[in-house]
C-alpha cells in the first residue's frame, strides 16, 4: 500500500508535464517486464484529471504493455536458459513455470489472454510463450487484446463514473476480476470442446 501510496503522489505531479503519455507508455513497458506493480494506481488517477486525454492514456499504456510483452517474448524465445530461472525465482516457483509452459503448449492463445487481464504477473506468460516457441503473432495478438481490456476497461469507468471512478474501481476490483477469469476460462473451455 505505501508504494501505492507514493505512485499516487508522483502520479499528481506527473499529470500536468509534457511528458505524461511518452511516461506513460514507459511505465506500462516496465510494469510488463520487470516492475509487477499494478498500473491501474497512476492510471485512474491520471484519466480522471485529464479526461480529454482518457483514450490516449488507454492507448500508451496498451502499447506500452505491448513492446514490453514483445521484449519478454524475446527474452524467453533467445535467454531462457541464461536469465530464465532467475525470472522464476523472483516471478513464481519453477513448479508453477512448469505448469504455465504446459498450459502454453496446450492452450497458448487463451492462456496469454486469462494471464493478461488477471492480476498474475503477466512475466510468466511472456516468458513461457518465447520459451516454448510459440506464436509470436498469436502471442502478440492475444496480449493486446487482454491488456485492451483491462485498459480501455478502466477507461471506461473513468468516462462513465468521473471522480467516482477510482473509489469503484478500489470497490469492485477483485469482483471484476473473478467475473472476467470465469468470462475469459469460460470461452476457453468452449474452444478447446470446438
Amino acid at each position: 500500500m505505501a508504494i501505492q501510496k507514493k505512485l499516487k503522489q508522483k502520479t499528481r505531479q506527473f499529470i500536468d508535464s509534457k511528458h505524461m503519455l511518452s511516461g506513460i507508455t514507459l511505465a506500462s513497458f516496465l510494469e510488463s517486464t520487470i516492475v509487477p506493480i499494478p498500473l491501474e494506481a497512476v492510471l485512474v488517477p491520471m484519466m480522471q484529471a485529464r479526461r480529454e486525454k482518457l483514450w490516449l492514456i488507454a492507448l500508451m499504456a496498451t502499447l506500452g504493455c505491448i513492446v514490453g510483452a514483445l521484449f519478454g517474448y524475446a527474452l524467453g524465445y533467445y535467454l531462457f536458459d541464461a536469465v530464465g530461472d532467475w525470472v522464476i525465482n523472483t516471478f513464481s516457483s519453477p513448479e508453477q513455470f512448469e505448469n504455465v509452459k504446459q498450459q502454453m503448449q496446450d492452450q497458448g492463445f487463451w492462456f496469454v489472454i486469462t494471464l493478461g487481464i488477471v492480476p498474475i504477473p503477466f512475466q510468466i506468460a511472456m516468458l513461457a510463450a518465447g520459451a516454448t516457441k510459440y506464436s509470436i503473432w498469436l502471442f502478440l495478438l492475444a496480449s493486446a487484446i487482454a491488456r485492451s481490456i483491462r485498459y480501455f476497461g478502466l477507461a471506461i469507468v473513468v468516462y462513465y463514473a468521473g471522480n467516482q471512478a477510482e473509489r469503484i474501481i478500489s470497490k469492485h476490483n477483485t469482483k471484476a476480476m473473478i467475473g472476467l477469469t470465469i468470462l475469459i476460462l469460460g470461452l476457453w473451455g468452449i474452444n478447446t470442446v470446438l
